[in-house]
């Protein structure tokens, strides 16, 4: 992998358009679209004929999608307890151990994340909040090129420690018709309410809208493929999401004391999500930057998706090298990546400087890998820059505040006066007039 030398020129490499709302059309995705649906379609007008379809025919247009996309024939989509119970029995008792412990680390860090209700009474009346989980929430668990039930946790998890009733998972059937064992098993450790075999858009819309057999729910979780992600943007206000998703990231910050072999190994850790995943590593040390890039080119023979791993590499890795850890964490804080992780001595010293990232991994022990899977805080975290202003995955993105008001006559009447001036000033004569019936005696 060539080495970048500069902030500047690492600028241009990384902080390159990252749009989630802007889709580079390649050939290979306008033939899919084409043979999908007999015509030239983007994206977005191939999920809304999608998304129209299911909502006006329900289950039949979710099976007829489901075996055109997915090239599966499904009588329905809905698995059955006895499935689920059955995958669980089948799923070997060290994975299903595994599945155990980082169900329930992710369960106790959620647990300190809960929101509370509130009342402030002042003698006169109160103000408070009250905290309302929500009623039924879709979680979307992908498939794609491997099976993620380390994503149904990470996503089912704090919805339940939020206190939501009904938990529904839509997740992509394979070729057999069935869902992955360890998915299945994991939605029984976790106490799911439902289990779909859906995918893509169509399983969005079918939790956006409902259909004969699947409920509709108040909010959609969970990151997917681009079609998944144009639906939940599309659904959007006729249901809540949680946010938008790209290709994953990882952004290593790395100073002379780091293992080379084990950023390389982080590395190549990232990269193995998918052809678009990107990795970057930016260093302080020329030395660091070359033994890493000689460790990629050494470790990845050794991996079963080195294929993807070295897609990935060519088109968004990137080693950039310089001067200071302060130009090292000002582009790192510019990138906002997913996961920033800092190998640096003295990591504590530099969490504090960190804007933008969806999780912070301090110190070379806290690899993102382990993260993915046991240490606690949900992998679901804003890709693609948006972790400029927003957050991973947690127990509010589950409950509603709803704020709570009460005066007393004595309030009403003291405050009346301040009210209905601002009401008059702003033309909303009626607004003044419902203020200052409660400042008379007669009304």
């Amino acid at each position: 992998m060539p080495i970048i030398g500069g902030k500047t020129a690492g600028q241009e490499k990384i902080l390159r358009n990252r749009s989630l709302i802007d889709i580079d059309i390649t050939p290979a995705l306008a033939d899919r679209l084409q043979k999908t649906f007999g015509e030239a379609l983007t994206p977005e007008q191939g999920v809304t004929r999608i998304i129209a379809d299911v909502r006006t025919r329900g289950d039949a247009a979710l099976l007829d999608w489901t075996r055109k996309l997915d090239r599966v024939d499904l009588q329905t989509v809905a698995v059955s307890q006895d499935e689920i119970d059955a995958a669980y029995a089948e799923t070997p008792i060290a994975v299903r151990e595994s599945l155990e412990l980082a169900a329930s680390r992710v369960r106790a860090f959620h647990e300190k994340q809960k929101p509370k209700s509130w009342l402030d009474w002042n003698g006169q009346g109160a103000l408070g909040q009250k905290i309302i989980p929500l009623a039924r929430v879709g979680v979307y668990v992908p498939g794609g090129t491997a099976p993620l039930p380390s994503s149904l946790l990470m996503s089912s998890i704090p919805a339940q420690v939020a206190g939501v009733r009904e938990i529904i998972v839509a997740t992509p059937p394979m070729k057999t018709g069935h869902i992955q064992i360890a998915t299945l098993a994991a939605a029984k450790i976790v106490g799911v309410s439902r289990v779909y075999a859906m995918g893509g858009a169509q399983s969005i819309a079918a939790l956006a809208f409902g259909t004969e057999t699947v409920a509709r729910v108040d909010k959609i979780v969970g990151a997917g493929g681009l079609f998944t992600t144009l639906a939940k943007r599309q659904v959007f206000g006729a249901v809540g999401i949680d946010g938008l998703y790209g290709p994953t990231e990882t952004l290593l910050i790395a100073d002379d004391s780091a293992n080379p072999a084990w950023c390389a190994a982080d590395m190549l850790a990232q990269a193995e999500h998918d052809e678009l995943a990107t990795s970057i590593l930016i260093t302080t040390s020329q030395s660091l930057a070359n033994q890493v890039a000689e460790n990629l080119e050494s470790q990845i023979s050794n991996l079963s998706r080195r294929d993807i791993i070295a897609k990935s590499l060519a088109g968004q890795g990137a080693i950039i090298v310089v001067e200071n850890l302060d130009e090292a964490m000002e582009l790192g804080n510019a990138f906002a990546p997913e996961h920033m992780c800092l190998l640096v001595r003295d990591p504590w010293n530099w969490v504090g400087k960190v804007e933008n990232a969806g999780g912070v991994f301090v110190g070379e022990w806290t690899n993102e890998a382990l993260g993915d899977y046991v240490i606690g805080p949900s992998h679901v975290m804003p890709t693609a820059g948006t972790a400029r202003f927003s957050s991973a995955l947690n127990v509010n993105d589950f409950v509603k505040i709803t704020s709570v008001f009460s005066v007393s006559a004595a309030e009403a009447r003291e405050l009346g006066g301040t009210a209905a001036t601002l009401a008059e000033a702003e033309g909303l004569t009626a607004h003044a007039n419902a203020i200052k019936r409660r400042m008379t005696k007669d009304g």
